[in-house]
């Protein structure tokens, strides 16, 4: 019904950037928020950025400065440009959606698979 496809990971040298791409397609209503998160072996989920519809953005404190999210409504599509990358973001990231499939039905979460970005010292 409804998927989220990530592109973008790989491996990088720290210093160095990336640029994740998730594009929502099948059939829904609207997407609200939409985000990244991120987790590490032996760690829990973390919010890594979020974009709301009209383009508010939040950040966790540990990438402000460095990554920057942006959205394509007429797209369906989040990215995240990811700069100064460090060892510690090394993790699988997660494309999030926040959307409804019908109107005057709640908003639900959507995931993408998650893809892999490893940052060699």
């Amino acid at each position: 019904q409804v998927q989220l496809v990530e592109s973008g990971g790989g491996l990088v040298q720290a210093g160095g950037s990336l640029r994740l791409s998730c594009a929502a397609s099948g059939s829904f209503f609207s997407i609200n928020d939409m985000g990244w998160y991120r987790q590490a072996p032996g760690k829990q989920r973390e919010l890594v950025a979020a974009i709301t519809i009209g383009g508010s953005t939040n950040y966790a404190e540990s990438v402000k400065g460095r990554f920057t999210i942006s959205r394509d409504n007429a797209k369906n599509t989040v990215d995240l440009q990811m700069n100064s990358l460090k060892p510690e973001d090394t993790a699988v990231y997660y494309c999030n959606a926040r959307l409804r499939l019908r109107i005057f039905t709640r908003e639900s979460d959507y995931w993408g698979q998650g893809t892999q970005v490893t940052v060699s010292s």
